[in-house]
């Protein structure tokens, strides 16, 4: 369990991908029908981190201290 204040890793992983999928969309929708491949970039990491426990953002999250409740 997370005993350390603040947000544990994963509700800021959830987060992140709301965030970034959503202005991905938002500018998809402006800009360039493009932007949605980073959508799916955020898709591919929701599934390496279910599969392999990781993703590039749960990487850099715990470099900068952040904690998993799950570890």
């Amino acid at each position: 369990m997370n005993t350390t204040p603040g947000w544990p890793l994963e509700r800021m992983l959830f987060l992140m991908a709301g965030t970034v999928t959503l202005i991905s969309i938002l500018l998809a929708v402006l800009v360039t029908p493009w932007f949605l491949i980073l959508t799916a970039f955020v898709g591919i990491s929701q599934w390496m981190f279910v599969a392999l426990g990781d993703c590039p953002s749960s990487l850099v999250l715990r470099r900068l201290g952040f904690k998993s409740v799950t570890r």
